[in-house]
């Protein structure tokens, strides 16, 4: 109930924000008015210079937002509600268009006026921002250098859009709404400038020590981290931080990881990460007593967020680090709740804390089931991938009797397919958990 009340109060701060360039734009002095689809571009045109500053709150970090939703949740808004805004932004010209053709001399982004101008530079700003976002990979852009160009971009968007605004000067007829746009705006930035300035900063102040890395299978590597001159990080058990590796906490070279070691072992902690590219590559290569810095914790997908006697955990490859932190904190707390580990993976072999999952079995009433797409001679266990038939089979009683949550992570089309799946099992949306980790 609680999570309730923090997302409609979250909501509700949300949609209030948005409406305030709309709200400034009507009130009094008005200008006069003009042609009804004259009138529509403009308001959504207000409503897309809304949208274009709340994304800097979105990516701010502030927990008290993202808590309630889930920070996968929130990125997923980001990225939608970001390609939703491109389109508004090109409906404002295109709708001027339709009603006045004699306005298409003012796309020219070196003629017209310095107002058309802005406005034609600002829909360009957010073309690359949205192209480079959606191809960043086929595009070849390493990820630090998304980064960069993704907050340039971003800034130039909203500054050229209101600095349009300002420049038309019709909806901005006195200078106090023009003043409350620009501060307005400016706040919004300055998120920005929190998160690449001001955050580092705090992070400076509670460095790590890198003190083991040791390799597990399907070139994973588990990371051991060791707190220099504080008292460690406390973290509910699944979710994650954003890793630096290096001496300085601006180093742009940040990523998120699930912590896979017990919520319960305070001091140092673990992280389960995958060779998968980009900074991971390397990962087995970092010298020991390197310093780290981590911004968390982060995330709802938490046993702590869902108490209940058992759960139901679903994986798939590295899918499984958040998982392993979960049942190593249920065997540190002694938990007697029932539970099923459902795990996929390609082969026996590469099968990631195979060992340590099966240690955690002894100390839990814990079921586990292994799913390879590609079994060994003599396998007598499921095979392929996690389908209806083999969660019906394996946990589908443990559903109808406990009402036990499930916990999905993994590949995205794995963890679509078995959300699928257990819809159609009956299992309410209520009761499954997922993490998606597609956050750029």
């Amino acid at each position: 109930m609680k999570a309730l009340d923090s997302r409609i109060w979250v909501s509700i701060l949300y949609f209030g924000l948005a409406l305030v360039p709309l709200v400034v734009a009507v009130a009094p002095p008005r200008p006069p008015g003009r042609a009804f689809w004259i009138e529509l571009s403009m308001a959504v045109g207000f409503i897309a210079l809304s949208q274009l500053a709340l994304q800097f709150a979105l990516i701010a970090r502030f927990e008290r937002i993202s808590s309630p939703f889930g920070i996968d949740l929130i990125m997923q808004y980001h990225r939608q509600i970001g390609i939703l805004t491109m389109f508004l932004v090109l409906a404002h010209p295109i709708v001027l268009l339709a009603v006045r053709p004699a306005y298409a001399s003012m796309l020219n982004p070196f003629g017209g006026t310095l107002a058309s101008r802005t406005g034609v530079w600002s829909i360009v700003a957010l073309l690359l921002l949205v192209a480079f976002s959606l191809w960043r990979r086929q595009l070849r852009i390493g990820y630090e250098l998304w980064r960069v160009t993704h907050a340039v971009l971003a800034i130039a968007t909203l500054g050229l859009a209101q600095l349009h605004v300002s420049l038309a000067g019709i909806y901005v007829n006195a200078p106090w709404k023009n003043r409350v746009l620009i501060l307005w705006c400016l706040i919004f930035v300055s998120l920005i400038l929190y998160l690449r300035m001001i955050k580092p900063i705090l992070l400076a102040r509670r460095p790590w020590t890198i003190a083991e890395i040791r390799p597990e299978a399907a070139a994973t590597w588990s990371v051991r981290l060791e707190p220099e001159g504080h008292g460690g990080l406390r973290f509910a058990p699944g979710q994650f931080a954003w890793l630096k590796v290096g001496s300085s906490p601006w180093n742009l070279a940040e990523h998120p990881f699930s912590f896979s070691s017990s919520a319960e072992q305070h001091g140092s902690l673990e992280f389960g990460i995958k060779e998968l590219g980009d900074f991971t590559n390397g990962i087995g290569k970092v010298s020991i007593g390197t310093r780290a810095f981590l911004d968390g914790p982060h995330g709802s997908f938490s046993i702590d967020h869902h108490p209940a006697n058992g759960y139901v955990f679903i994986a798939g490859g590295i899918g499984v680090s958040p998982i392993l932190s979960m049942l190593r904190t249920l065997a540190d707390r002694r938990d007697r709740g029932s539970h099923t580990l459902v795990y996929a993976c390609s082969r026996w072999d590469r099968i990631a804390f195979r060992e340590e999952v099966e240690m955690l079995a002894a100390k839990l009433d814990l079921q586990i089931v292994y799913v390879l797409e590609e079994p060994h001679e003599g396998w007598s266990g499921p095979t392929g991938f996690i389908t209806r038939e083999v969660l019906e089979t394996v946990v589908g009683r443990g559903f109808d009797g406990h009402k036990r949550p499930v916990f999905i992570c993994g590949p995205d089309p794995m963890m679509s397919a078995v959300e699928r799946s257990l819809s159609e099992l009956g299992i309410p949306q209520q009761q499954i958990h997922m993490e998606r980790f597609n956050l750029v």
